[in-house]
C-alpha cells in the first residue's frame, strides 16, 4: 500500500513538473514492430489535471498524438526538467473526451492556459472542439522499470528539411566582411 502511493505521488509529481512527456500508443515496446514500422515514443505537451495527464492534438496547428485510441492503453515517460533525463515511466489507460462534457470543459480550461503560439487566441476551445481530441491519460498500476540502453530511435520521417544548398554567392560575401575588419 504504501509503495502505491509513494508510485502515485512520484507520477503525479514529476509528471505535473515536466513541461514535456514521452507517448507511446498500445503499451507496445519501443522497438516491437507494427506492420513494419517502429513503435516510436513521441514528445508531447500537456498539463496535469484532476489525476491525470490531459492533451490535445490530431488537428490542424496542434501536435500529433501517437497511436492512443479511447479505451486503449499508453506508455508515459516523464523526464527531468532540468537535466532532461528518465523519471519515470508508467503505464496509463487513454480515455477521450467528449466536447462540451464537464470533463472537456475543465480539461481544455486548463489546456488553454498552457498552449503557445495559438494562432486563434480565444476561439481555441471552438476549434478544439470540432477538429481535435482531448484525451486524458490515466495513471493505471504502478510505475515501469526503464529498459536498458538509451532508447534512442531515429526521427519521426517529415516532408520538413532543414538541410539546403548553401547559395553560391555567400561565400564571396562572407569573405567581402573579414576583409573590412
Amino acid at each position: 500500500m504504501t509503495e502505491e502511493l509513494l508510485d502515485q505521488a512520484l507520477v503525479e509529481e514529476a509528471t505535473k513538473k515536466s513541461g514535456l512527456i514521452w507517448v507511446r500508443g498500445g503499451g507496445a515496446p519501443a522497438l516491437q514492430t507494427q506492420g513494419g514500422n517502429a513503435a516510436h515514443s513521441r514528445a508531447l505537451w500537456h498539463v496535469w489535471h484532476d489525476g491525470a495527464a490531459c492533451l490535445v492534438g490530431d488537428g490542424p496547428g496542434e501536435q500529433p498524438l501517437p497511436d492512443l485510441v479511447d479505451g486503449g492503453t499508453a506508455v508515459v515517460t516523464v523526464r527531468s526538467k532540468d537535466k532532461g533525463g528518465r523519471l519515470v515511466s508508467w503505464s496509463a489507460k487513454v480515455v477521450e473526451l467528449a466536447p462540451g462534457s464537464p470533463e472537456w470543459d475543465a480539461a481544455v480550461g486548463e489546456l488553454k492556459g498552457k498552449r503557445l503560439n495559438a494562432p486563434d487566441g480565444e476561439a481555441m476551445p471552438e476549434r478544439w472542439a470540432r477538429e481535435c481530441r482531448v484525451l486524458r491519460l490515466e495513471p493505471s498500476g504502478a510505475t515501469r522499470e526503464f529498459p536498458e540502453g538509451s532508447l534512442a530511435a531515429a526521427p519521426v520521417p517529415t516532408p520538413a528539411i532543414t538541410r539546403r544548398p548553401i547559395p553560391a554567392a555567400l561565400p564571396r560575401l562572407l569573405m567581402k566582411k573579414r576583409k573590412r575588419r
